[in-house]
C-alpha cells in the first residue's frame, strides 16, 4: 500500500480486500496463518494450542473464513468442544497484523464438504486428507497407503471481532471492528 488509509471504513474495506486476495494468491502472507484454539493440558486445565492453517475461502458478506482440514486432526475435536478461537496473520509487505476472534463450526459431511472435495480431489493438495492414519500418529518408517475422502473436513470461522494493527515508521495505528462498531484504539 502506497498511501496510508485514513478512515475506519477504508481500513475495514482494505482488510476484507486483502482477505479476498489471500485465498486466491498463493504467495500472500495471510494465506498461511495461525489458528489458536483451546485444549486441556495433562491436568485438564485449558491451554492455548496453535498451529498454521491455510485460508481457502473468504466470505465478506457472511464475515467468514474457511479452512480445509483432516477430520481426525486435534484441532477438530478442540473446536467441537470449544468453538471460540483466534486467527492471527502478519504481512511484512503491508506492515499489518490481523487478529480475528472467531467462532468455528466443523463439517465433515454434507453438500458443502462434498462440493469442495469434488473441486480439489484431483489436485496434489487432496493428499493432505487421504492418509489412513490421523495427523500426529507415530509412523514405523513409511507412510501408509492413501484412503478415501472420509477424512476431509471444512472449518468455517465466523469472525466476531477484527483487531488490525499497522506498523509504520510514521506511527503505529490500531483499530478494532466488531459488534457493528469500529474504533481506533491505542496500539
Amino acid at each position: 500500500m502506497n498511501q496510508r488509509l485514513s478512515t475506519l471504513e477504508e481500513v475495514e474495506a482494505a482488510v476484507w480486500d486483502e482477505l479476498q486476495r489471500c485465498v486466491r494468491a498463493r504467495g500472500h502472507a495471510w494465506r498461511t496463518c495461525v489458528l489458536a484454539s483451546m485444549a486441556p493440558d495433562q491436568a485438564g486445565q485449558p491451554v492455548a494450542d496453535a498451529r498454521l492453517v491455510v485460508l481457502r475461502e473468504a466470505d465478506t458478506v457472511a464475515r467468514q473464513l474457511r479452512i480445509y482440514t483432516d477430520s481426525r486432526a486435534r484441532k477438530v475435536s478442540q473446536l467441537r468442544s470449544n468453538p471460540v478461537a483466534t486467527l492471527v496473520m502478519w504481512s511484512a509487505e503491508l506492515g499489518w497484523q490481523l487478529r480475528c476472534s472467531v467462532v468455528c463450526s466443523v463439517e465433515d459431511d454434507g453438500l458443502a464438504v462434498s462440493s469442495r472435495w469434488t473441486h480439489i480431489r484431483l489436485s496434489p493438495g487432496a493428499q493432505d486428507y487421504l492418509s489412513p492414519t490421523a495427523p500426529g500418529t507415530p509412523l514405523a518408517g513409511h507412510t501408509p497407503a492413501a484412503a478415501q475422502r472420509e477424512h476431509f473436513a471444512l472449518i468455517t470461522a465466523t469472525i466476531t471481532c477484527i483487531d488490525w494493527m499497522e506498523l509504520n515508521a510514521d506511527g503505529h495505528r490500531r483499530a478494532v471492528f466488531g459488534d457493528g462498531h469500529a474504533r481506533w484504539v491505542q496500539p
